[in-house]
């Protein structure tokens, strides 16, 4: 059978409405350069490889490889985070072009403001990390036990430092983070909906969808190995989110004979 349904109450999903807000009122007002800038600056007081290490927990890759012990420990929740997850790819592979607004790099002078990595011009709104940071966060968040949910806040202290990661970096108006956070948290919201629906006996590891994760986590190995995520200085977190994978894959191999 299904689980309960822990479907959260109608103040969350109204909840997202104000850091979009937020954010539609940086972008139509005059605000949008000066919040940047003021973001871009203050940021600064920690270094790059920092904000880079954050960067590459709202990238699809490196949060799926963190998050791929999951698959053992708590199969519904791991499927929360990967509807999420494809939630927020379509959502901002369709947006981005749609909108197709300029970043920081498209509008203001170079030099003006720090930047690191590639010069970005287009397809700012909405920060694709920034979605997907908060849409996992919000998936595990809500698909976990009310039991665990007080520790499982600091899920979304990392997903806002993925996002001030954007701005810092110089690659993403203030505006285009905080609209992001709240489509993120919708994305996550029916993320823990749908997985909520998966029933028990399908979670189990001889499962079809457990085996179909599993095959996500080696081609998620080949990418980590052969790509560079976002930056270089990020290869550390690359070769960990392997050691992660090809763990996990071991003691999900050996549940296949044991699992029933």
């Amino acid at each position: 059978m299904p689980p309960i349904n822990r479907a959260p109450r109608l103040l969350f999903w109204l909840l997202p409405l104000v850091p979009i807000a937020l954010g539609l009122g940086l972008f139509f007002t005059n605000q949008q350069v000066s919040s940047f800038l003021a973001l871009n600056e203050a940021s600064q007081i920690l270094p790059n490889w920092a904000w880079a290490a954050f960067t590459f927990l709202g990238n699809g890759w490196g949060l799926f490889a963190m998050a791929f012990p999951l698959l053992i420990l708590a199969p519904r929740i791991l499927s929360a985070g990967i509807f999420a997850g494809a939630l927020t790819a379509v959502m901002s592979s369709t947006l981005k072009p749609l909108l197709n607004l300029p970043r920081p790099s498209g509008v203001l002078v170079e030099g003006s403001f720090f930047r690191y990595g590639d010069m970005l011009l287009t397809n700012s709104m909405p920060s694709g990390h920034t979605l997907t940071a908060f849409a996992v966060a919000t998936a595990i968040f809500f698909c976990a036990k009310q039991a665990y949910r007080k520790a499982l806040l600091l899920l979304f202290f990392f997903a806002i430092l993925v996002g001030i990661s954007r701005s810092a970096l110089g690659v993403h108006w203030l505006s285009d983070v905080l609209v992001a956070a709240g489509l993120g948290f919708w994305c996550g919201l029916i993320g823990a909906y749908l997985a909520d629906r998966i029933p028990s006996k399908q979670l189990l590891a001889t499962g079809w969808w457990p085996r179909f994760i599993a095959l996500g986590g080696l081609v998620t190995v080949y990418i980590l190995l052969n790509s560079s995520i976002d930056f270089a200085e990020n290869h550390y977190l690359q070769n960990l989110g392997v050691i992660f994978i090809l763990l996990t894959l071991t003691v999900f191999g050996l549940r296949q004979k044991t699992s029933t």
